[in-house]
């Protein structure tokens, strides 16, 4: 326990955290959105989302206990980068007077602090909006394809979920990749492949999840 206590306060022990939290994340938003895919007419539509969602109440404790997981890895993983940054700023108390990106730095990795924040407030919504019900405009309990359907003929905030999705893309984009870093799974050899990976498993997740929206505006889901 004081060796896994004493891992945490280190810089290593916390990127340890996140890479592990963020490969739970990972995995819900590849099966949110692989569920999610089923409101399109030729995966079944209405019956088949329904019928997901209904299976999904239907495992009570098991739903439950992915929800605890999930909600548990969140936590921790926002937790992991406040301290993260603290350190950051406690390590440099005194700001470059010009500072050049270097290295392994991207717009990805230098917007993480931001994207992040702004991913988190994406998702209370979308709990409101499509769990919770209340910041919907015509929610209907049970019937997840109308609510789905109902939610996002708003334009505006189909745009608004187009917008939060591309930049959940550069958070997962690099997140995928410093996954690798902090677990010591990286190698110069095969950096650049885990560089595409990365790009290849969020440009799905992400075409994915903006298709979505625009099929409902566009009438190919309704």
């Amino acid at each position: 326990m004081n060796r896994a206590v004493a891992l945490y306060q280190s810089s290593l022990g916390k990127k340890a955290v996140m890479a592990v939290t963020g490969i739970i994340g990972y995995g819900f938003l590849a099966a949110h959105m692989i569920g999610n895919l089923q409101a399109y007419p030729f995966f079944g539509g209405r019956e088949a989302l329904n019928a997901y969602a209904e299976f999904l109440r239907s495992t009570h404790g098991l739903l439950w206990l992915a929800r605890g997981v999930l909600v548990t890895a969140v936590a921790m993983h926002i937790v992991a980068a406040y301290q993260l940054t603290r350190m950051s700023q406690t390590g440099r108390p005194v700001p470059y007077v010009k500072w050049n990106p270097a290295g392994g730095s991207d717009y990805a990795s230098r917007t993480m602090r931001w994207s992040g924040p702004v991913v988190g407030l994406f998702l209370v919504y979308h709990l409101m909006h499509f769990t919770l019900g209340n910041a919907h405009p015509d929610f209907v309990s049970g019937d997840v394809y109308h609510n789905f359907v109902a939610g996002f003929q708003v334009w505006y905030v189909s745009l608004f979920y187009v917008v939060a999705m591309l930049v959940l893309g550069f958070h997962l984009y690099h997140g995928a990749w410093s996954m690798f870093q902090s677990l010591g799974l990286n190698n110069p050899k095969y950096n650049p492949w885990i560089r595409k990976l990365a790009a290849l498993i969020t440009f799905v997740i992400v075409a994915g999840n903006i298709s979505m929206p625009l099929a409902v505006l566009a009438g190919i889901i309704s």
